[in-house]
């Protein structure tokens, strides 16, 4: 059985037709519009696009926001304006085929459970560090939704009293120290401090900026600031997951995005600060922690695999 996975994103809606064994036999990605109407427009006619030379049973689309526990209506999305906006029915009228909506990090968190680095675990939770921190939690075989359909928001909880302000509204949340964005923010503090700062101030000057790939590259040539700048993210990140492990007692944590790029360099601090974050550690199982394996399009696989199954 084929299905169709679109993931919106903020700058460019990727799609791909994928089977049962989560294989992406044909890929698509375009830009997204701003207009909501046009959006609705573009993901009905690349659904179209693939059904053209593909036997489509249905249609999957991820994006970011809050989404009801029917999984049919928008509550709330960050980059794009749906406010209670019914977007299962409306997609299901421009596209003629049964439609499944699921939250982004939801999506991909269920695509590596199924196809990725999760795959032969019973319960798992999924952090995606990039500009915040997406969450999502498999627990018995089964994403966790909540009782309002909005559950697994991990970046959102919060790991500092009176601490950074975030976009959500709120202060001291764990995304803000433990995303890609907090890594350059770290970076930045420590090229203003000098010293062990010296070549990410280097960067600064040269290019006005510390990106991401930059930070990387520095942290795997052994640059102490930028070592130190990541040591700081990890750590809050390990700390977090200690929490999680008392809550959800998961036996894996796996680990997303464009900081997992970053592979052991981040997780041996992780573990770090997790074990000495865990109740009881020393006398209680704890859990693995794995890299992410489908890349970009463990959304767009997850969320197929999920119109699939409910059919």
């Amino acid at each position: 059985m084929l299905k169709v996975g679109i993931d919106i994103g903020g700058t460019k809606i990727a799609g791909g037709v994928v089977d049962d064994d989560g294989t992406v036999l044909e890929k698509l990605r375009v830009d997204t519009p701003v207009d909501t109407g046009e959006l609705a427009d573009a993901v009905a006619d690349m659904a179209r696009h693939f059904a053209e030379s593909h036997d489509i049973a249905a249609v999957g689309v991820a994006a970011a926001g809050f989404i009801d526990k029917s999984r049919s209506v928008v509550i709330h999305a960050p980059n794009i304006a749906w406010r209670n906006e019914p977007l299962r029915a409306n997609l299901e009228a421009r596209i003629g085929r049964p439609v499944a909506i699921e939250n982004d990090a939801n999506a991909a968190g269920w695509g590596e459970y199924r196809f990725g680095a999760g795959r032969g675990v019973g319960d798992m939770v999924m952090l995606t560090l990039g500009t915040g921190v997406g969450g999502a939690i498999v627990t018995s075989g089964e994403l966790a939704h909540g009782g309002h359909g909005i559950a697994a928001e991990l970046g959102h909880t919060r790991f500092t009293r009176d601490g950074r302000l975030c976009g959500c509204g709120q202060s001291g949340c764990l995304e803000q120290y433990a995303s890609g964005r907090a890594l350059q923010r770290e970076a930045g503090e420590i090229a203003d401090g000098g010293g062990i700062g010296a070549a990410l101030a280097q960067v600064r000057a040269e290019k006005g900026e510390i990106a991401g790939p930059a930070i990387s590259r520095l942290i795997l040539s052994g640059d102490p600031g930028a070592v130190e700048a990541l040591r700081r993210v990890a750590t809050a990140l390990g700390e977090a997951c200690g929490g999680f492990q008392a809550v959800l007692d998961p036996e894996l944590f796996v680990i997303g995005g464009g900081v997992a790029q970053l592979g052991e360099t981040l997780l041996e601090p992780v573990r770090i600060a997790y074990e000495t974050s865990l109740p009881g550690f020393g006398d209680r199982p704890i859990a693995e922690f794995a890299i992410a394996q489908l890349g970009n399009d463990a959304g767009l696989i997850g969320v197929a695999d999920l119109a699939g199954r409910r059919l």
